[in-house]
C-alpha cells in the first residue's frame, strides 16, 4: 500500500457553516484528512467555525489574517455588484484581487516548512475560480515539492438567448471575463503545477493544450450523507411533488420552472416547493397570485442547508432549469435523496445527469427551454412509473462516487500519482 502523505491544503474559503464555495472548501479539505496527514490553511474569517467543528488550531489548521486587504475589497465588491444576490462575477473578481496577499502570508508562514521537506505535497483547493492565480506554485517547484491546483471551475458562457437574464444579474464583467488569461502569473501557475483538477469540461477546455496531460476532470461537488440521509417516496403514481432549490435569481430559473409546470399545477397533477430566497422572490409571488396557483406552489424562503432535506425528500422531482450552473451541487443532493432531477442540459448539471438518472432538457432560447421543460414534465406525469428506477440509480451513483469520502479517495489517487511521478488517473466518475 502507498504510504500516508503529508499535505498542506490551502483553502482560503473553507467554512462548514456557510454554503457554496466555502462549504465545498471545508467539505473537501476536511474529507482529505481521512486519507492523508493534512494541515489546512484558511482565512481568519473561518477560524471560529473550524474550532466549533472540533479542529485544533495549530495542529489541524492555521488561520491567516489577511483582513487588512480582504475586508475593504469585499465591501467594495458589495457596492459595485449593484444589488443583493447579483453581480457574482464582479464580486469574485474584486475578491480575487486580495488573494495574492493571502498567499504571500501563507508562504511567509509555511515557506520554510515546505522548503524543509515537512510536506510531501501542497494542494490549493479554494478559490475555485480559475481567475485567481497562485504564486505559490513556482515557489513549490523550486523547493522540489509538487503543487496540485483545483478543482477549478467557473466562467461558463451565458447561453444564447439569455442576455436579458445576464443584464438582470448585473453580469457586466462577464462580457470581458476572458482577459483573466492574460493576467500575470497564470502561465507560471499552470506550468509549475504538477496536476490541475478541473470541475467541468468547459474549464478543462480552457487549459492550454500543452498542459492537458496533467489535467484531470473531477466535479468539485459532493454530498454529506449525514445531511442527506432521507429517501424520497417514489410510488410511481400521481399526484407528483416537485421542488426547486437555489437562490431566486434570474439565471437559476425558478420563474421558468413555474411557467413550464403551469398546466400540471392548475389541474392538480403536480405541486411545487420552492426553497430559497433572493431578488426574484416578489416576482414569483406575483406570478403565483396572478395565475391562481397558490394551492399548488409553496415558497419556503431561505432554509439552513442542513434543513433542506426535510422538504426536498418529500418530492419526486427536482425541477431545476438553471442556465449557468458551474457545479450543480444541488443536483447531487437531490439524487442522494432519491429525487429525480429535471435540468437544463448545460454546464455542470448536464455533466452529472445521464439518461438513467434524470432528464436533460436541450438548451435553446428561454421559450425553447420552457417549452422543452413543459413537455418533459407532462411526459413524466403521463408515465410516473419511470421514476422509481431512475431515483434508485441516481441515489446509488451518488453514494458510490459523490460522497465527500469518495471524493477524498479520488483526490488521494491523484496525489499518489503525482508523488510517484506516474500518469494521472483517468477513471473518472462519469455518468454511467
Amino acid at each position: 500500500m502507498s504510504r500516508r502523505l503529508r499535505v498542506l491544503v490551502i483553502a482560503e474559503a473553507a467554512n462548514p457553516e456557510w454554503v457554496s464555495v466555502p462549504l465545498v472548501g471545508w467539505s473537501l479539505a476536511n474529507a482529505l484528512r481521512e486519507v492523508a496527514d493534512v494541515h489546512i490553511v484558511t482565512q481568519i474569517r473561518n477560524r471560529e467555525a473550524l474550532l466549533r467543528a472540533g479542529l485544533i488550531e495549530g495542529q489541524d489548521f492555521t488561520a491567516i489574517d489577511s483582513e487588512a486587504l480582504a475586508a475593504p475589497l469585499w465591501r467594495l465588491a458589495e457596492k459595485l455588484s449593484m444589488g443583493k444576490g447579483v453581480g457574482w462575477t464582479i464580486k469574485t473578481a474584486i475578491s480575487t484581487l486580495g488573494y495574492g496577499y493571502f498567499e504571500r502570508l501563507v508562504w511567509r508562514a509555511f515557506g520554510a516548512d515546505i522548503r524543509g521537506g515537512k510536506y510531501d505535497l501542497v494542494h490549493r483547493v479554494t478559490p475555485l475560480t480559475p481567475t485567481a492565480n497562485s504564486r505559490i506554485a513556482p515557489h513549490c517547484r523550486r523547493a522540489g515539492v509538487p503543487f496540485v491546483l483545483g478543482p477549478l471551475n467557473g466562467g461558463v458562457p451565458w447561453p444564447k438567448g439569455f442576455d436579458s437574464e445576464r443584464r438582470r444579474e448585473k453580469e457586466w464583467l462577464s462580457y470581458v471575463r476572458g482577459i483573466y488569461k492574460a493576467l500575470p502569473g497564470r502561465g507560471a501557475m499552470l506550468r509549475d503545477a504538477s496536476a490541475i483538477i478541473c470541475g467541468s469540461f468547459y474549464t478543462r477546455g480552457e487549459i492550454p493544450a500543452k498542459y492537458q496531460d496533467k489535467t484531470v476532470w473531477l466535479p468539485e461537488n459532493a454530498i454529506d450523507p449525514a445531511r442527506f440521509s432521507l429517501t424520497a417516496p417514489q410510488p410511481g403514481t400521481l399526484p407528483l411533488r416537485g421542488c426547486f432549490i437555489g437562490r431566486l435569481v434570474p439565471y437559476k430559473g425558478a420563474d421558468m420552472a413555474i411557467e413550464a409546470a403551469l398546466p400540471l399545477l392548475r389541474d392538480g397533477r403536480l405541486v411545487l416547493d420552492i426553497i430559497g430566497d433572493g431578488p426574484q422572490a416578489d416576482l414569483l409571488r406575483e406570478i403565483v397570485a396572478r395565475e391562481g396557483i397558490g394551492h399548488a406552489v409553496t415558497l419556503h424562503g431561505w432554509m439552513a442547508h442542513a434543513d433542506v432535506q426535510s422538504i426536498a425528500a418529500q418530492a419526486q422531482l427536482l425541477v431545476f432549469p438553471s442556465v449557468r450552473e458551474f457545479g450543480g451541487g444541488v443536483v447531487l443532493e437531490a439524487m442522494a435523496l432519491g429525487v429525480v432531477p429535471v435540468i437544463a442540459d448545460y454546464a455542470g448539471p448536464g455533466e452529472l445527469v445521464d439518461d438513467a438518472t434524470g432528464f436533460r432538457i436541450p438548451m435553446g432560447s428561454r421559450a425553447d427551454l420552457v417549452a422543452g421543460l413543459r413537455a418533459q414534465l407532462q411526459a413524466i406525469a403521463a408515465d410516473p412509473g419511470v421514476l422509481p428506477a431512475m431515483a434508485q440509480a441516481g441515489q446509488a451513483r451518488v453514494m458510490r462516487d459523490f460522497t465527500w469520502s469518495a471524493k477524498a479517495g479520488q483526490v488521494e489517487r491523484i496525489w499518489q500519482a503525482v508523488v510517484a511521478g506516474a500518469p494521472l488517473p483517468q477513471e473518472l466518475p462519469l455518468p454511467r
